[in-house]
């Protein structure tokens, strides 16, 4: 009855162990980390810090972004950046930086400041979508 009851944890253990989730998979993975301002003020630079991982290695077409001002409904931004070569293989990652000038992406309501968020989602070479990365809330003065 011991030796069951060992033998039985031992096995749950092992279950426990063998089930941790990978890593990578095969939709990209994207994360936003860090910006390095969250007040824009004409003649700025924003920078957004992102990290991703693909189990393919295959991120040779583009990251969308979307602002997204929500007291401006005609605010509505959208670019698509275009991911720089770097040699491809499996189980890749590393970090993206995005940067927008002031000039690139201004207030869109006349006269007022606004708030904005920047959503972030990879593509690759397979046409798989990445979850969508959600920056902070970034204060566009006018």
């Amino acid at each position: 009855m011991r030796y069951t009851f060992l033998i039985s944890i031992l096995i749950l253990i092992l279950i426990l162990i063998s089930c941790k989730k990978d890593k990578f998979s095969t939709a990209p993975s994207l994360t936003y980390k860090s910006v390095n301002t969250k007040t824009l003020h004409q003649g700025e630079t924003i920078r957004f810090g992102l990290s991703f991982t693909d189990a393919e290695g295959d991120l040779t077409d583009s990251l969308f972004i979307l602002k997204f001002e929500p007291k401006c409904v005609d605010s509505r931004f959208t670019a698509v950046y275009k991911l720089p070569d770097f040699p491809s293989g499996k189980n890749q990652a590393g970090d993206i930086t995005v940067t927008f000038d002031y000039n690139d992406i201004p207030p869109k309501c006349p006269g007022k400041n606004d708030t904005a968020v920047f959503k972030f989602v990879l593509k690759d070479k397979a046409q798989h979508l990445s979850d969508t990365a959600v920056s902070d809330a970034i204060a566009i003065i006018q």
